[in-house]
This record gives structure tokens, sequence and C-alpha cells, in this order.
């Protein structure tokens, strides 16, 4: 008996062997054939007849078999923090350590970037992350959207967009995920993510029954509708790429390739607040903005958190905050038009 049990086990630890020495293929992408243990550099044209941009994406395969992940940087141009720090983790990626491939993305949104505009692409003027999952046939923007969507978010088994706080934006840097009631596993595998990453905050998006039947909108979000595991970090402020947020955004970009088992490391040990709601705070008049409080900063319901002007310095009105919690993100530059989101406040439980 014992010698029979022997053979089984052999027998078994053989084939465990075999399996995982056998070779990994090749991953194809954009008619390029990347093999294991290498990477690629590519720069796929988009282009609607009119106007035309490039979307740069490094494929990192891996010498051992794992899952894809997709890293997306820029999506909004301005958000330096992001994109700085995706340049830098790409010198630290060796395909020949990886377990899997790591679709890299290192500016979404070139035209933005280049021209140096908030949110939008200056050839159509159209946010990217507010249009997914695009147009095959669309603007500039909308084919942007599309091949974000099909080329890369389609190829992956994971999925994380890096956002920062834009020019006008202070923000408290935070991880976060979508959590729909009819999705739990999907949902719960997004909340992993965003632990993974190691930021002191997770907030949730969504929190609604279900996301049958509306469209993405947003980049993070297509992966869920496609059903794939996505998280996002919001790291670095006012446009500013600070050393600090570079290198926390790279460490977390480090900490979910250890989660997700692509690379050797020690997982995070991270025990986040959770946020579960959020209430924004708009204003009701245009003219000049003077913030009171900062980004990170707990606030109790009714304190003053600013107060604005008239185009002359006139005293207009005092903005307070209609809940407790913390400010996620904020408004820090003078101009200020109604109804334009001043303060992002989350509940903390």
């Amino acid at each position: 008996m014992l010698t029979r049990t022997l053979f089984f086990l052999l027998t078994f630890l053989t084939v465990l062997f075999n399996v995982a020495a056998a070779p990994v293929n090749p991953f194809v992408f954009h008619n390029q054939t990347i093999k294991a243990g290498t990477k690629q550099q590519l720069l796929l044209p988009i282009t609607d007849g009119k106007d035309s941009t490039v979307l740069p994406v490094t494929v990192f395969h891996g010498a051992k078999k794992g899952p894809v992940l997709g890293v997306v940087a820029g999506v909004h141009g301005y958000e330096y923090p992001p994109i700085v720090a995706v340049q830098q983790f790409a010198q630290t990626l060796d395909p020949t350590q990886l377990s899997g491939t790591v679709l890299l993305v290192h500016v979404a949104n070139v035209p933005g970037f280049l021209g140096r505009r908030l949110n939008v692409n200056p050839l159509d003027e159209k946010n990217l992350n507010r249009i997914f999952p695009g147009k095959a046939d669309g603007s500039i923007t909308e084919r942007m959207a599309w091949m974000l969507s099909n080329d890369i978010i389609a190829r992956c088994h994971y999925f994380v967009d890096v956002h920062a706080g834009d020019a006008n934006e202070n923000l408290r840097p935070y991880a976060g995920y979508y959590n729909y009631f009819d999705a739990p596993k999907l949902s719960e595998q997004g909340r992993q993510m965003a632990v993974a990453l190691g930021f002191p905050y997770v907030v949730q998006f969504g929190n609604e029954p279900t996301l049958a039947g509306q469209p993405a909108r947003y980049c993070s979000r297509e992966a869920i509708v496609r059903g794939i595991p996505a998280a996002d970090i919001e790291c670095g402020r006012l446009g500013m790429a600070e050393a600090e947020n570079v290198t926390l955004i790279k460490q977390a970009l480090h900490n979910l390739l250890v989660h997700l088992r692509i690379t050797e490391g020690t997982p995070s040990t991270n025990h986040p607040y959770l946020i579960k709601q959020r209430t924004s705070v708009e204003s009701e008049h245009t003219g000049f903005f003077y913030p009171e409080v900062k980004a990170g900063e707990f606030i109790a319901k009714g304190r003053k958190l600013g107060h604005i002007t008239d185009l002359f310095g006139n005293p207009v009105a005092d903005v307070v905050a209609p809940v407790q919690g913390v400010v996620l993100y904020m408004s820090s530059t003078p101009p200020v038009s109604k109804g334009q989101e001043l303060f992002s406040i989350g509940h903390i439980e």
C-alpha cells in the first residue's frame, strides 16, 4: 500500500513539474509576436480621417505563465503623477522575472498631455473618461476609447486605471473599486485589488443593484462591464508630478503585481478605511473661491469649508459642510462657476 501511495505521489509531482516547466506561448498583440521573457514597445495609431494620435503601449510578456494585467495612465492628460510613475515603473519591470503579462499604457490621452489640457482631448474637446466604450467610427476621442476598450481592456484578466488631481484639484491619495450587488464575486475581486494597492482609504464606487443596461462611461468601469476585476488609483494633486506621489503610485503598482502573483514579493498588510458613500458640495455662485480646509482633513458637519466672492471681491456666500467626513478631493484654485464641484467628502463609518 505504501509503495502504491509513493508511486502516485511521484507521478503527481512529475506531472506538476512538467506543467510548471511547460513553455510559455508567445503573446500576440497588434500583429506583433512577443516571446516569453521579452518586452515590446508599440505606438498604436488612431485616426478619424481628420485628426490623428497614438497610443504608447509596452507589453511585458513574462517568462512564466500567469494572468494579464492592464495598467492605464493619462486618461486625463494633465494628471502628471500617474504618467511619470508609469514611465518610471516600466523601467523596473523585468519580463524574465514575471509570471504573466503586463499591458502598460503610458499615456492614454496623448493630445491632452501634449496640449496641457484639463480633462478633455483638445482635438475634439471630449472627456475620454466619460465616453467608454467609445465608437469604432466616432470622433478621435471616441476612437481612443474604443481602442482602449477592445485592444487593451478586453485582453486583460485584471485592470487598473491610474488617476490624480488635475491642475485645480487638491486630492487625498486613495484607491477605489466598483461594487454592484448582482456581481458579488467581481466586486470582491475589485475590493481585494484596491486594498492590496496599499492606500489608507478605499472608496466604493457604484453601490447599486446592477450595472446592467448602463453604458460604462468610465475607463475602469468598462472592465467591470466586461466581467474583468478592476481597481482605480487616485494619487497626486494640482497637476504636479511630486516625487512623493510618484513613489506612492509605483509602490502601489508593485503591491498589485505581488497580490496577483505576477511578481514575487511581500504582500501588503494594508487595513484601510472603507468609504461606502461620498457627498459632493457644489458651488451656488460664480466668482472667486477661497478654501479654508485641505484635502485629507477630517471635518465636522456645519464647518465652514471656504467662501465665495463675486468678480469684484465682494463676499457672496460661505461654503459649509453638509456632512462630517474626510475631504477626498477639492477645488483649490480661485475660479469657480455655478454648479461646479468644490468638495468630495467621504463618509467615515
